[in-house]
């Protein structure tokens, strides 16, 4: 059995461009974010995708329903394929974080950790692997939990911390027994 899975990252919104911590905070896509969401949905015309999933914060489902539509897929959406979520935090720039929280806990503000958003990731994404043995998959998601992912997969060599996500970049991985990175942060469709 094999499952091969793209994880793409939303479009980009306001916050983005902003650098505003969005979380669970449910934000549109921006006019670049639409764009990108078209120019990515046309980089899976042609291929075999049997399933589209997607978080179902409506930056990533947007997304998501560009991708799926010529394939005429209804999207399924989780919400345990959501962004981490930052508590206090979320609708700040880092800047406004540091300057209101800089000496108070994490924990004290609401944010999940980073160890429960990756163990959601692994689960999550996991149990839509062995869904669709020998089929290939989308999932579009957010930068945080991609990178989480990421983060497992390869024993922190990639991912949280190391390696950049952008808006709509593809990672592509491969699931048997277990994972494989085939590739990340795939942007041409971007350039066209």
């Amino acid at each position: 059995m094999e499952t091969i899975m793209y994880l793409v990252r939303h479009g980009e919104t306001d916050w983005n461009s902003v650098r505003r911590i969005q979380g669970h905070s449910d934000i549109e896509l921006n006019e670049l974010g639409l764009r990108q969401a078209e120019q990515v949905a046309g980089r899976f015309r042609g291929e075999k995708i049997h399933a589209v999933y997607s978080s179902d914060l409506c930056r990533a489902r947007e997304t998501a329903s560009r991708i799926a539509q010529p394939f005429n897929f209804t999207v399924s959406t989780h919400d345990t394929l959501r962004e981490r979520c930052y508590g206090q935090w979320e609708g700040l720039t880092y800047e406004e974080i540091r300057a209101r929280f800089e000496n108070q806990d994490e924990a004290a503000c609401g944010i999940e950790t980073f160890e429960c958003m990756q163990k959601r990731a692994v689960s999550a994404l996991t149990e839509l692997a062995k869904a669709h043995p020998n089929e290939t998959i989308v999932v579009v998601s957010h930068g945080g939990l991609i990178n989480s992912f990421l983060h497992f997969v390869t024993s922190g060599e990639q991912g949280t911390g190391i390696t950049r996500i952008d808006n709509t970049g593809i990672t592509k991985f491969r699931y048997t027994d277990f994972w494989n990175v085939l590739h990340v942060n795939e942007t041409d469709h971007l350039e066209a």
